[in-house]
């Protein structure tokens, strides 16, 4: 079923509104494609669930990040306070974990953000400097006023008529070809 030329990384279709968007993405996830998504210029509310997206690994990350700084800063501030160097003050017990909290606090907070940073550009493949989309000018848009579907060759159902037919079934305003850099 795959008809690629050597260099055809894919194809972009471009559609008229949000709603033209999702109806496409909606098209698409049902004929069974699996390497493609969609760009717009703003969140589109029910877009994930249109494209089939299962739900954000960054929650997780996030959550494994603020128990890891959390039990960095306890054992940190045991260890000095406690073990290594014992020191009374004012009479409290060497491990007097209250007034610690503010530091706990701080490094959970700390640590779950670099890994909702971390985490989320690692998730995204980022940073790519260089993608085949790049080179369309119709796909500069993007970030302005339009919105777009782009399907890889490289999908198992992929075959240039079909795809092209499918997305001019769902409504694409204009489509186009995107090679593949030549680099």
């Amino acid at each position: 079923m795959t008809s690629k030329s050597s260099n055809n990384w894919g194809i972009l279709a471009q559609y008229e509104d949000p709603a033209a968007l999702t109806h496409a993405c909606e098209k698409v996830r049902d004929a069974g494609y699996s390497k493609w998504d969609a760009y717009c210029p703003f969140p589109v509310h029910d877009l994930n669930e249109a494209m089939g997206l299962p739900r954000s690994k960054v929650g997780w990350i996030v959550i494994t990040g603020a128990c890891t700084g959390l039990l960095i800063a306890v054992l940190l501030q045991w260890w000095t306070s406690a073990v290594d160097y014992p020191i009374t003050v004012a009479g409290k017990p060497f491990w007097a974990w209250e007034q610690f909290t503010p530091i706990m606090f701080e490094l959970a907070v700390l640590v779950s953000a670099f890994g909702a940073i971390f985490g989320m550009l690692a998730l995204n493949g980022l940073p790519r400097l260089s993608h085949p989309l790049f080179d369309s000018e119709r796909f500069l848009r993007a970030s302005d006023d339009a919105f777009f579907i782009a399907i890889e060759s490289k999908d198992a159902r992929y075959s240039e008529t079909a795809t092209r037919s499918l997305l001019e079934s769902a409504g694409a305003t204009s489509i186009e070809l995107i090679q593949e850099d030549q680099a």
